[in-house]
């Protein structure tokens, strides 16, 4: 067995940990803490239910990118991930990170033109540029999952 597939079995216990957390954080955290923010803020109270659509849409697409990782994961453990079916998985995470980042830039819009202070803006700022660089980076990494892919057909079609 290569050695990277020696990674593949802590890094899908470690996903299963972190789909896990994002579930209770979609159920119980995010919407319990902005319960009590609405309650200790009544002048912001109507963000609430805005605030929790977007937290959970983007925890959703953190889960989205989990289940997908765990697909590819699958893939690399069969040696079949330089094949068209991994460009599914991969397009699918692209694409969801896109959105994740579009939500993030408009929440980051939103709460600029809403708070006077610099704190929460700036730290959405950083965000969305964090999340920019994942988006790229995922593009870039596609890129090369294409080029792999086809040098592997190449080579399987000489061999």
């Amino acid at each position: 067995m290569p050695s990277n597939h020696r990674a593949v079995g802590p890094l899908r216990i470690l996903l299963v940990l972190l789909f896990a957390g994002l579930v209770v954080a979609q159920i119980a955290i995010v919407p319990g803490t902005l319960a009590h923010l609405a309650d200790e803020e009544p002048d912001l109270a109507y963000l609430r239910w805005p605030a929790l659509a977007f937290g959970v849409v983007e925890l959703l697409c953190v889960q989205v990118v989990i289940v997908c990782t765990w697909k590819l994961l699958g893939m690399v453990k069969a040696d079949r991930i330089f094949s068209q079916a991994a460009f599914v998985w991969v397009d699918t995470i692209v694409w969801t990170m896109v959105t994740a980042w579009v939500l993030l830039f408009g929440a980051f819009v939103f709460v600029s033109a809403l708070l006077r202070e610099p704190g929460l803006p700036v730290l959405l700022f950083g965000s969305v540029l964090a999340g920019g660089v994942l988006v790229l980076l995922m593009i870039v990494m596609r890129a090369l999952l294409r080029q792999a892919t086809n040098l592997r057909s190449d080579m399987d079609a000489v061999i």
